[in-house]
């Protein structure tokens, strides 16, 4: 499936808008602790990689939103928008969302 984040394809005819298709992912508090303290614990060896946690919330969202653009019938997704947004005061979370329109072309796309 072919996703961007332009609102169409360059030479490519959209023949149908699906709809809006949105995929979440949440980084807990729980693993948010944990980076904040090996943060502090950099010294002793313990390290937890935030920007892989991210990239992988990121995967997750956007597997989420293919899926439901699949179970619609797309075959791209245009338009893309990604976010990540913080969450509460006392407990804080990262959600990650991705949001598209799923839509049918006249042609069969490869994703790159």
């Amino acid at each position: 499936m072919l996703l961007t984040t332009t609102d169409s394809l360059q030479g490519v005819k959209i023949d149908r808008f699906l709809g809006l298709v949105i995929g979440h992912a949440v980084i807990s508090d729980t693993y948010l602790k944990n980076f904040h303290s090996g943060i502090r614990d950099m010294g002793s060896g313990h390290h937890h990689d935030y920007a892989q946690e991210l990239e992988k919330a990121r995967e997750t969202a956007t597997l989420q939103m293919v899926e439901k653009a699949k179970q619609l019938g797309a075959n791209a997704v245009i338009g893309i928008d990604l976010d990540f947004e913080t969450s509460g005061d006392t407990t804080h979370l990262v959600i990650v969302s991705i949001a598209g329109t799923a839509v049918v072309t006249e042609q069969e796309l490869e994703s790159v």
